[in-house]
């Protein structure tokens, strides 16, 4: 998934703090089916023209479960989980915009309608246009893993976004992760486990085996035959939630 980082105000006055994304806007090389499906498919699935608090139920025509997640890359897990779970609807933030205009022109193509997108900073997106106790479930898979050390306090999973990341779930909502990093798995146990809104549904209190709705993508095979293990971790917030 795409996530490096830069340095960015807070607000625009001088003077005002500034705080670390973890993300930098990366554009990368664009086909011209991925440029063509940013011009024409945005009105259909992008949310980002959207301003304050997101009504779902409108962007998406329905009343239904609502799932976030993050850094979806080219969107192969997120189109996976959209047509296995069409009872859901699915949000996809990234801001590497050739995955977005792929995935936009992927869910075109397969003609589903339960996918939306967002190409913003996934913190900012959570804080401000998402309401408490909205979302039932997010998805954090394969986070940026700023592997040095002077750089662990750019990676995501950190108790202030695993704080604001419950606040937007509703009683019963899921917060799913995965990455092939052992010490970020540790510091995202680490983190997970300080939420005390929060239940870890690994039976000794460690990680599970990966769940049947995170398809195997290239990413992670690519990750596999370097010799990296996956670790996938599912917490649940006190109350009833979708499966």
């Amino acid at each position: 998934m795409v996530e490096t980082t830069e340095m960015a105000p807070e607000g625009a006055g001088r003077g005002e703090p500034r705080r670390i994304r973890s993300f930098v806007r990366r554009e990368g090389r664009m086909t011209d089916g991925q440029r063509e499906a940013l011009e024409q498919l945005s009105p259909r699935y992008a949310l980002d023209m959207l301003e304050g608090p997101i009504d779902f139920a409108l962007a998406f025509g329905r009343e239904a479960p609502v799932s976030i997640e993050i850094g979806f890359g080219n969107g192969e897990a997120l189109l996976s989980r959209a047509e296995a779970r069409p009872h859901i609807d699915h949000v996809g933030i990234e801001v590497h915009r050739p995955g977005v205009g792929r995935l936009m022109m992927n869910a075109h193509e397969r003609e589903l309608g339960n996918v939306r997108v967002m190409s913003r900073d996934a913190v900012e997106i959570l804080r401000d246009q998402v309401l408490e106790n909205a979302l039932d479930e997010i998805i954090v898979e394969f986070p940026d893993p700023w592997h040095k050390k002077r750089h662990h306090k750019r990676r995501l999973i950190q108790s202030e976004f695993v704080q604001l990341a419950v606040s937007r779930l509703k009683a019963g909502g899921l917060l799913r992760l995965a990455t092939d990093w052992e010490n970020y798995a540790q510091q995202m146990l680490e983190a997970l486990s300080a939420a005390p809104q929060l239940v870890n549904l690994s039976e000794d209190g460690g990680y599970i085996e990966r769940p049947a709705s995170r398809p195997v993508t290239r990413f992670e095979a690519r990750g596999t035959r370097l010799g990296h293990a996956v670790f996938d971790l599912a917490f649940r917030k006190k109350g009833m939630g979708i499966e």
